[in-house]
C-alpha cells in the first residue's frame, strides 16, 4: 500500500499500559484505546484512554500532546474520537466527550474543549474554527 509513510509495512504498536512505549508516548486505560492503522503519535503524547478513545486511520498525535478521556481538574469525563485523517498539533491539549472530524487540523498548543466538524482548521486557546479546508 502506498501511503504518507512510504511502501513499508505498517503494524500496530505494541502498548503496555503505563509504559512509555517504543516512540516514548505513554498510554493509561489502554484497554479502552481503539487504534486504526497508519496512526502516528509524537514522542511524550500522553493518552488518557480510560473512558474511550477512538483513533481512526491516519490520525496524527504531535509531541507533547493530552489527550484526555478524564480530568479530575473539572470532573469531566467522557469518550474521545479522533476521525480519519485528523491531526492534532504539538502540545495540544484534547478534553473529554471531544470528536475531532476527519480531515480537520488542529494548530499546535490549542485547548480543545469544542467538538470540531470535518475539513476544518481549528486553532487556539480555547480552540476555535478558523477555516474550511477545500477538498
Amino acid at each position: 500500500m502506498d501511503n504518507r509513510w512510504g511502501k513499508k509495512k505498517w503494524s500496530s504498536p505494541k502498548i503496555e499500559d503505563g509504559k512509555l512505549s517504543r516512540w516514548n508516548w505513554l498510554v493509561i486505560g489502554s484497554k479502552n484505546l481503539k487504534m486504526g492503522k497508519y496512526v502516528d503519535i509524537g514522542a511524550l503524547a500522553f493518552l488518557n484512554a480510560t473512558n474511550g478513545l477512538t483513533l481512526e486511520d491516519e490520525v496524527q498525535i504531535g509531541p507533547h500532546c493530552s489527550i484526555m478521556s478524564a480530568s479530575t481538574i473539572d470532573h469531566k469525563y467522557g469518550p474521545i474520537v479522533l476521525k480519519k485523517k485528523c491531526c492534532v498539533g504539538a502540545n495540544s491539549v484534547v478534553m473529554p466527550n471531544i470528536t475531532i472530524g476527519e480531515n480537520s487540523i488542529i494548530g499546535a498548543n490549542s485547548f480543545v474543549n469544542i467538538n470540531i466538524p470535518a475539513n476544518v482548521i481549528a486553532f487556539g486557546n480555547p480552540v476555535k474554527v478558523w477555516k474550511k479546508i477545500k477538498k
